[in-house]
């Protein structure tokens, strides 16, 4: 047995035991998260209970059971519920989402099992989504155009509505389209116009003709713009033509614009294939589509767009910076005390907390660095700032710096496995120090580089304080890439996947609304992660293979 633990043969089991169970728990737990958010876009099977009579409570509730649980009948009595005294101890209720929150007062609601008298899959429901108010629940009565009921068969009212809602959402495309198109470019140009205009009059040289010159623009631009007006509101009316009467749970006729309906869908007469089709409808619009009612409705394509496009603008700040501090402190520094304070600098730098390097950026990058700039290149916009507000070039530089140790770190070990007899050589055969680095030296540590972005990328698209200081916000009307010019603005904040997942689980106020949604974000910003991460390995080992032989 001694010589057993003397050979180290336990403590290899030990390490690949230890190894195992934490990427079990890892495959777990991104399992369990996948499992959770992506269930929310199943459509679920919409049921019909007949409610036990009680005071203030309604006899009939149409919605989907969200969660079920059992509860202890004291912890019920203290919350002030009645008429348990001859129930058992531990009791069965249900969360149901009813939806209609214009017409409840919450649209997930407890039941108790016994106080339902009846239950039944609700034939023929309709589950509306809409652009506020969340999901609606009812039974279609009757469409109408123009506020006139239209003749159609009992039996053709589903197929006449999806055509109507279809129509309704192409006028809607193309006003959403006329609004971030050429809407979008006469408002971004007349504000260049009043800036150029505003530029040249604190210079001093604006002159009676530039001045004619800019107001003739700007009413050419606001000329268009009415016509682009008329064009819009014409989509909107055109959209608001018909509308649909619901009857909801209540029995309560409701008259709904096809405006607001985005989708409508039948679940309970669905087939299995048609629910997946579903499904992956859900998740695609998911992906693609805006946010909506305070985040918790709608996609999260702005928070996929900003997460990735920070990550990578910060990756092409640090890794050029990370790489030449590597190559100066490990071919150019002198042996001495100072480089190993540089070095011990370096390594604490990891430790500090993120949210440091957040007030760093906002003291130096964004009041500091970004405040002169707006002095220097942009006065004609002040006081309002430019780029002395946090936005996603901040938010960059800051998260730059925070992962710079990583990639310093990495580059260094790099270097250093590469045999000196390779420089010598090079050295040899009369190259300079700065064609062997350049030739030899770096190609053969980008691995390693790779290896520190790697890191970089994984630590910087979690992190979530410092951002919130430096760029992030809750919903940014506009994307950092759009059709004006120069295209890339930097100067703007962004909306952040990690930010989204804090704000719709701790700020939202509808927690259970909320919830799925935090699941299915968390899953969607790992697989961001991971997908970047594999990028970034796949470049590292083409860039192995590539240099493999300059190692013999």
């Amino acid at each position: 047995m001694g010589k057993w633990f003397k050979s180290g043969t336990p403590w290899i089991w030990m390490t690949g035991g230890a190894v195992s169970l934490s990427l079990i728990a890892v495959i777990g737990l991104f399992l369990l998260i996948g499992w959770r958010g992506l269930s929310f876009f199943w459509p679920a099977t919409v049921y019909e209970f007949s409610m036990v009579q009680q005071e203030n409570k309604p006899e009939l509730l149409i919605g989907e059971i969200y969660d079920t649980e059992e509860v202890l009948k004291e912890q019920l009595i203290s919350a002030g519920v009645t008429g348990l005294e001859n129930e058992p101890d531990t009791l069965e209720r249900h969360l149901l989402k009813v939806g209609n929150r214009e017409y409840v007062d919450l649209d997930f609601q407890w039941i108790l099992e016994t106080s339902i008298k009846d239950t039944k899959v609700a034939d023929q429901i309709i589950v509306f989504e809409r652009t506020k108010n969340g999901n609606f629940y009812g039974y279609v009565d009757s469409i109408l155009e123009n506020g006139v009921k239209v003749n159609v068969a009992q039996s053709e009212l589903v197929d006449e509505l999806q055509r109507r809602v279809d129509r309704s959402l192409e006028f809607l495309d193309l006003e959403n389209g006329l609004l971030t198109g050429d809407i979008g470019r006469i408002n971004y140009d007349l504000e260049r116009n009043r800036l150029k205009e505003r530029g040249l009059e604190l210079e001093g040289n604006l002159s009676a003709e530039e001045s004619a010159k800019f107001t003739a623009e700007s009413q050419a631009l606001r000329d268009e713009y009415l016509g682009l007006e008329t064009e819009l509101f014409d989509y909107r009316d055109q959209a608001k033509r018909d509308s649909v009467v619901v009857r909801d749970m209540s029995g309560r006729l409701v008259e709904m614009p096809l405006s607001y309906i985005l989708d409508f869908y039948q679940p309970n007469n669905m087939s299995f294939t048609e629910k997946v089709r579903h499904w992956f409808h859900q998740v695609y619009k998911f992906i693609f589509s805006d946010p909506r009612e305070a985040n918790t409705e709608g996609g999260v394509f702005p928070a996929i767009f900003g997460t990735v496009f920070m990550v990578m603008l910060m990756a092409v700040i640090v890794t050029p910076f990370g790489v030449v501090a590597a190559i100066y402190l490990h071919e150019y520094a002198g042996k001495n005390a100072i480089t190993k304070f540089i070095r011990i600098a370096v390594i604490n730098l990891a430790g500090v907390p993120s949210i440091v390097y957040g007030v760093f950026g906002l003291g130096f990058f964004v009041y500091i660095l970004g405040g002169s700039i707006d002095q220097l290149l942009y006065p004609e916009a002040l006081p309002s700032p430019t780029f002395g507000t946090p936005g996603v070039m901040w938010s960059a530089l800051t998260l730059a710096i925070l992962t710079l140790p990583v990639v310093i770190v990495s580059t260094e070990e790099g270097l250093s496995r590469i045999p000196s007899t390779l420089r010598e050589g090079s050295l040899a055969l009369g190259a300079t120090k700065s064609e062997t680095l350049w030739r030899i030296v770096i190609p053969m540590a980008s691995p390693a580089i790779m290896t520190g972005l790697i890191l970089a990328v994984a630590r910087a698209a979690g992190e979530v304080a410092p951002l919130m200081l430096v760029g992030v916000v809750k919903m940014a009307p506009t994307l950092p890439v759009d059709g004006n010019f120069p295209y890339l603005h930097l100067d703007r904040k962004f909306m952040h996947l990690g930010f989204h997942i804090y704000d719709v689980g701790f700020q939202s106020p509808n927690v259970e609304a909320a919830r799925p949604l935090v699941y299915a974000t968390s899953f969607l910003l790992v697989t961001v992660i991971i997908g970047l991460n594999l990028a970034a390995i796949s470049i590292r080992n083409s860039l192995r293979e590539k240099y493999r032989a300059l190692e013999h």
